[in-house]
């Protein structure tokens, strides 16, 4: 599949929401295309040639920042990297910062904190491809990836199940939305109080296809009882870091070790976004387990993103 093959009304990526279902399909082709011409050195298009795109990080990335100015560069482009005291420091308003970006770049990534920020920036540059790399609330990237990463294994995620053993983090909010709208189910097991928001489950509800959708419980063995994959995250997201002490001691029967992998099907894979807590949220013979897909996970977030980026170009 080539750029030139593919259907895409968008020009900004601030959510899986903003994604039609044959918009996603077409995102996660592409991708898988992608990958293969770049595993097999074939050359591909540039439809960033003569373009920039800025990368403004409020939070700290290894995978999300290398996998961009990887990806920004395969396509042809160049990338700048405005501080995170300027982009977002309050010398000026957010709105001014991407008036002035709208007038040089073709593009911005954007990691911050509240999505509201990240909704207000790209309502005041319409003109700008604005791409969400994470906020405290949705982490739509890494829902490409996963799903990728799930479709390589299985071909579809129609009738799969997928539990998210953790926090109802902006992670599983994303991965619900993209995975229900691909027809599979997400069972998001929680402690109580930190269950996957109910704004979240309606949006699910909304889009899920084919059977697909979301639910909630407290029970991590009920989770994962049917599920043909266990994800995690961080108990404690960044921004998190003062509730630290207190979540460790809540999220520990919430652990995915070798107990709790016990308790579902024998060929369930493992799934964790990065970076891991290694002893806290999962055990070590869990992370480097066969069935562990966790840096799959991570080469995708290239694959996924430079599709991304070409559809947005397109």
């Amino acid at each position: 599949m080539s750029v030139q093959e593919t259907t895409w009304r968008r020009s900004q990526f601030l959510s899986v929401l903003d994604l039609t279902p044959a918009e996603l399909e077409t995102c996660l082709d592409l991708a898988a295309a992608m990958k293969a011409d770049r595993d097999a050195n074939r050359p591909h298009a540039t439809p960033l040639a003569g373009k920039h795109v800025a990368l403004l990080f409020d939070k700290p990335s290894l995978r999300t920042r290398s996998t961009f100015m990887i990806a920004v560069r395969e396509l042809g482009g160049d990338v700048i990297e405005p501080p995170a005291d300027v982009a977002f420091g309050g010398r000026e308003s957010i709105e001014d910062v991407a008036r002035n970006l709208e007038r040089w770049v073709f593009g911005v990534v954007v990691r911050t904190f509240a999505q509201e920020r990240l909704e207000r920036f790209a309502a005041a540059a319409p003109e700008l491809r604005v791409v969400n790399a994470l906020t405290d609330e949705e982490h739509p990237c890494q829902a490409l990836a996963d799903c990728l990463t799930l479709i390589e294994r299985w071909g579809s995620l129609r009738d799969r199940t997928i539990a998210f053993v953790g926090d109802g983090n902006n992670v599983a909010a994303s991965l619900a939305q993209a995975v229900a709208m691909l027809g599979g189910t997400v069972i998001v097991a929680s402690p109580k109080g930190y269950e996957l928001p109910e704004r979240v489950r309606k949006s699910v509800a909304r889009v899920a296809r084919f059977g697909g959708g979301v639910r909630v419980t407290n029970d991590a063995a009920q989770a994962v009882a049917r599920a043909a994959a266990v994800y995690t995250d961080v108990w404690a997201s960044m921004g998190q870091e003062d509730e630290a002490a207190s979540r460790n001691a809540l999220f520990q029967p919430f652990q995915v070790n070798a107990l709790l992998m016990s308790k579902a099907p024998e060929d369930t894979l493992f799934m964790h976004c990065l970076p891991a807590h290694r002893g806290a949220e999962v055990t070590d013979d869990v992370m480097d387990s066969p069935t562990s897909v966790v840096f799959d996970q991570s080469e995708n977030r290239l694959h996924t993103q430079k599709a991304l980026l070409a559809l947005l170009a397109s």
